[in-house]
């Protein structure tokens, strides 16, 4: 499974782990799903037993369920302008997404 991060959202995801303080990780998982697209959510989690640790290239490991198909490929943004705050979107499944 693939997870691509970008600057922004690998610093303040970082920064939340630290605060943590504990060995979690982030978990992005399917809030909603409409068909033939997901809405997406994200928690600070330990893996479980169909669970996958991605180690993206900005030093962040994500937690993704392995069975579900919409979280391969997802990629996780962060902007500070106009509404602050995280976006995951799966370009390989339509850009839908949830923040």
């Amino acid at each position: 499974m693939k997870v691509k991060i970008n600057r922004n959202a690998a610093k303040v995801l970082k920064r939340m782990l630290l605060e943590d303080g504990s060995d979690k990780k982030v978990r992005i998982y399917i809030s909603h799903m409409h068909g033939d697209h997901a809405h997406y959510g994200m928690s600070l989690d330990t893996p479980g037993e169909h669970d996958v640790v991605v180690q993206t290239d900005k030093d962040v490991d994500v937690i993704l369920d392995s069975r579900e198909e919409f979280l391969d490929g997802i990629w996780i943004q962060y902007f500070f302008v106009e509404d602050e705050g995280f976006v995951i979107t799966n370009p390989t499944k339509g850009h839908h997404h949830h923040h």
